[in-house]
Parts: C-alpha cells; structure tokens; sequence
C-alpha cells in the first residue's frame, strides 16, 4: 500500500516568534514580545505566550487580536531627514521622530537601514524587506555611504591623510575613512566629502574629534549608487525596482545565507 499523499508545503528559515512578527511587518521585536506576553498573539490556532517559539513563515498562521497576519507588500523608501529628529520608533525621552513627523503612518511598519543621529541629516532607507535590509547592513558588504561634512576649519591635507591613515579613538576601536577631499573653504570653515565603507557609532563625529576638529553639520548624500539628489528636506519617496537591485549590487555580500529570491521585480515593489 502506498504511502498517503501529502500536499507540499514550502520549506523556509524559522524565526522566533517575535521576530518572525517583525518580518511581517506587523511591528517591532519589542513591541511582539509585548503583544505576545499579553496573551493577544495566535499561533496555528493555539494561544501562545513563547515569543521564541520557532515559526516558519511559509507554513505557519499567525494571528494577533483574531487578525490573520499576511506579509504586506514590499516597500523600500528614502528619506532626506532633517536635522533634529532621532530614527527610532518611539522614544522614551519623547525627542520627536521620523516616523512621527514624517511617515505617513498608513504605511506598514516600517525599519530603517542604518540610522543617522539626532544632528546628522540626509539619506535614510527605510524598508519592510528585513532580508534586503540585512543584505546592505552587513559588515562584509562594504557598501558605501558619502557625507558632505561642515567642520569648524580650514583643513590641512595632513588632515584628510590621518583620516585615512585612521586612528583608534579612545573607546578602543579603530576608526579610519575610504575616502576624504575637500569640496570648498570659506575664512573660518570648509566642507569636505567623506566616504565611508564601514560604519561604526558615530563614526565622522568621533574620528574628527579625535583630530580635534569640530563637525558643524553632517548631511548623508548617496548610498552605494542611489543619491539624495533632489530630494527636498523632509521629503521621502519609493524606490524604483531598479534602485532596490542596483544596491544590492552594489553590496559585496552574495547571495549565500539570504535566500534564492532576486530583488526585486518590478511589480514586486510598492509604487
């Protein structure tokens, strides 16, 4: 007698349940573990209160509040961010954020691709597609980020070598630049593009510091190929589909440890 038929279902990476919400695009981790420790959170049917419980996304239905959670579409958006505002969803010190002033919040939970800080302004990325997001941020991708910076000088080209000589800052880390060169100088300050392949907290700030050099203002012009451009202050858009592939390409991270699907087809990506 043969073996009963079974249906195939699709195998995929299993994800701890909190995490696996994040995936979705329901939420944060956080905000999951809350959800799930307050007993609002179904998985197959069964209550369950593990927010490490393994979920494999193909397989398994989630509900929260009796919603069955379904992957949104994929959205992948830039952001010129101003001055002033932090990247974190919500902020325990109440400091206002992008999400707050500048996202339209009918929008699916969106998280950011690397941040800026509370000073630092210019190109974010900001994405449900945790996969392509993992891909940029990787530290093996080497991915570049270009900064026009304003420092409180007129620098020396002393100066620009000891930033790519690098030095290590007094946390113990090394911090060093790919490139730096002047873009223009007035009597008392100057601009200069940095660009970074790497990136550590704070990294501009803490190396000129070093180098007791002063950052007046630090504004992220291009990531990989895609430019801030024409982007005006506060402003966002969405990516075009060949924006979304062209930074992966960018990307020195291959494709092994992040799945077989391309980034992504044009009809794949939120307009």
């Amino acid at each position: 007698m043969s073996a009963p038929h079974r249906a195939y279902r699709p195998s995929g990476p299993r994800f701890g349940l909190a995490r696996a919400l994040s995936k979705l695009g329901y939420c944060s981790r956080s905000q999951a573990r809350e959800l799930i420790e307050a007993a609002r959170v179904w998985l197959n049917g069964v209550l369950c209160r593990d927010w490490e419980r393994s979920v494999q996304l193909e397989r398994d239905r989630i509900e929260v509040d009796g919603q069955a959670l379904a992957a949104p579409a994929k959205v992948y958006m830039m952001l010129n961010k101003p001055r002033g505002l932090i990247t974190t969803r919500s902020d325990e010190h109440g400091r206002p954020t992008v999400y707050k002033a500048l996202i339209d919040p009918t929008l699916p939970y969106l998280a950011p691709v690397g941040r800026l800080d509370k000073a630092s302004e210019g190109l974010l990325l900001l994405t449900n597609d945790t996969q392509w997001a993992d891909r940029l941020l990787a530290p093996e991708s080497h991915l570049e980020k270009r900064y026009h910076v304003q420092v409180n000088c007129r620098p020396e080209p002393s100066l620009l070598d000891r930033l790519v000589r690098g030095l290590v800052a007094k946390e113990g880390d090394f911090l060093a630049v790919k490139q730096a060169r002047i873009l223009r100088q007035g009597t008392r300050n100057s601009w200069i593009e940095i660009v970074l392949d790497e990136g550590k907290n704070r990294h501009i700030r803490r190396l000129l510091e070093c180098c007791g050099v002063q950052v007046l203002r630090l504004i992220r012009v291009a990531i990989g190929s895609l430019e801030l451009g024409p982007l005006s202050k506060g402003a966002h858009r969405h990516l075009t589909a060949s924006e979304v592939r062209a930074l992966i390409s960018n990307s020195q991270v291959t494709e092994r440890g992040y799945g077989r699907q391309p980034y992504p087809q044009p009809w794949q990506v939120k307009a």
